[in-house]
């Protein structure tokens, strides 16, 4: 085989991680995680905010929506490179050249299968012959990319030797990024290391060329191999959004930056990405595809910085490095939580009373917290409104207006409405009623209750849930919403979802009247001065 000549790349400054994601491709075609064009350019926008390097934008062979979005978002992102995927095939090359014409910086990511059983049973080609195709294409795909990166699809199952080759062919005829992927998440990290140093040891290629690591969680080991895979050589992780992709996912972006970050005295490399754009990301991103991420994931999950036990929360108190190796700033989360539970102690109690105004005297506290305890045993988290309610002795919700009517109606036809009628009752305004429509009976609910109360808010969050009582049942309904760029949350018990759901928005929306007036307050108070 002839030797083409080489084309140099961007200079790369020799410890910087490059971060390629690939939420809107691998995490897109996940099932259940599919986008439109317009939401796939949304998520878009909010990585090149991060920073984010490159982002894979789709595999514009795939379909006619996937080259549209790709078509869509390179016509906009300029800070990011905009990848296309490709089988080894003219046609797929082709098609990436034109989805991604309008890009900046473009990068075509080329891939074809190299282990023993993708060659075999998939592929139906020697290894001189998946050889021949990198070399076919990678020459086909010449001056029409600024960037290629090729992939040996199963590289962790490939035969050393035959990875090296695969590799090494690929750089000479102009691939720019090897990525060695560890497609069906079959690695550990000792081993996925010493692969990577032979590699960088053994394949030849211009002095230009990186690896990259693209490593799948099938055994929850994503994070941890493509970690030491950076140790190993790697220069450029792929990663996802909240970890999405393909059966178990990829490696979670949101974690492998941060891991470089706080232990930036291990790793011989660091991303640029603006990790405090990385919760905005997550949280968009579960709202689009309406798939939550566990509350105990690592760094986005609403537990990360959570905090129940009463000797952590007493240490939290006293100096929040006892508890927390980052900041929750530091990722652009809303602040720390000290959760109040049957595990909580009178200090996190006190301080969450004093926030919501109340310092009760030391009778009114130790009467408060053994109701506290009973509650969180109960209910196994007490929230705002229910601490409210004990020591206000009022209903449940800690409203001022209590629900009296629901009433829901679709009218019918192709495309049906969804109405709500709800009557509320005030201690000074009286009964008061209204109607109102929405995207579904809760919408319109919610729609009626704030044109009652005269409030704007955005719904960030329901959640909604039934217990079973020594009486029967109850619906519990916890709610965040977003009221003038503050974020508030409120929880309410009730005998159906709705009056439940309704009642946790009304303590919310009092919440944020109360906060706004002690705003006013306070302003007038600095004025005066």
């Amino acid at each position: 085989m002839s030797t083409p000549t080489l084309k140099p790349m961007t200079s790369r400054t020799p410890d910087q991680l490059h971060i390629f994601d690939t939420t809107l491709r691998d995490g897109e075609q996940a099932p259940g995680f599919s986008m439109n064009p317009g939401e796939k350019l949304e998520i878009a926008r909010l990585l090149e905010a991060m920073r984010v390097d490159t982002i894979e934008a789709g595999f514009a062979a795939a379909s006619p929506g996937d080259a549209e979005a790709i078509r869509l978002i390179a016509s906009e992102i300029r800070n990011s490179t905009l990848c296309s995927l490709a089988r080894a095939t003219e046609g797929d090359i082709d098609a990436a050249a034109k989805a991604l014409e309008p890009a900046r910086r473009k990068r075509l990511h080329i891939f074809i299968a190299t282990s023993p059983i993708h060659r075999e049973a998939k592929l139906r080609m020697s290894r001189r012959e998946v050889l021949q195709t990198i070399e076919r294409c990678l020459q086909h795909a010449a001056g029409t990319f600024d960037e290629i990166e090729f992939s040996a699809e199963d590289a962790l199952r490939t035969e050393p030797d035959f990875l090296v080759e695969a590799m090494s062919c690929a750089a000479a005829y102009g691939a720019d990024v090897l990525n060695v992927p560890d497609t069906v998440g079959y690695s550990e990290p000792g081993e996925i290391q010493a692969v990577f140093e032979r590699l960088i040891a053994k394949v030849a290629r211009p002095e230009h060329v990186i690896f990259s690591a693209h490593c799948h969680n099938d055994l929850g080991l994503a994070v941890a191999n493509s970690l030491a895979a950076v140790k190993g050589g790697a220069r450029q992780v792929e990663c996802a959004i909240n970890g999405i992709g393909e059966r178990a996912g990829n490696c979670s972006l949101e974690e492998i930056v941060m891991a470089l970050q706080v232990r930036a005295d291990i790793f011989p490399a660091v991303s640029h990405v603006d990790a405090t754009k990385i919760w905005n990301a997550s949280q968009r991103l579960q709202r689009v595809t309406g798939a939550a991420v566990a509350p105990n994931k690592a760094i986005v999950g609403k537990n990360a910085f959570a905090h129940e036990a009463g000797i952590h929360q007493h240490g939290m108190i006293s100096d929040r490095r006892t508890y927390e190796i980052m900041t929750p700033e530091s990722v652009g989360a809303p602040g720390s939580a000290l959760v109040l539970g049957k595990h909580s102690g009178k200090h996190a109690l006190i301080q969450r009373l004093a926030k919501l105004g109340y310092k009760p005297d030391t009778e009114k506290l130790n009467q408060v917290f053994i109701d506290f305890k009973h509650l969180a045993d109960e209910l196994g988290e007490v929230n705002d409104a229910d601490l409210v309610a004990m020591m206000e002795g009022f209903s449940p919700s800690g409203s001022r207006w209590t629900v009296l009517r629901t009433e829901l109606r679709t009218t019918a036809g192709r495309q049906p409405k969804q109405f709500a009628r709800i009557e509320l009752e005030h201690p000074s305004r009286g009964r008061v009623s209204d109607i109102a429509s929405g995207d579904g009976p809760m919408a319109a609910a919610f729609a009626a209750v704030q044109r009652i109360t005269g409030t704007d808010a955005t719904i960030i969050a329901l959640e909604t849930r039934m217990r079973s009582t020594s009486t029967g049942r109850e619906f519990v309904a916890d709610i965040s919403v977003d009221i003038d760029g503050n974020t508030f949350s409120g929880r309410a018990r009730g005998p159906d979802v709705l009056t439940a759901a309704i009642d946790s928005l009304l303590f919310t929306l009092d919440r944020g009247e109360a906060y706004g007036r002690a705003d006013i307050t306070e302003q007038q108070a600095a004025a005066a001065v």
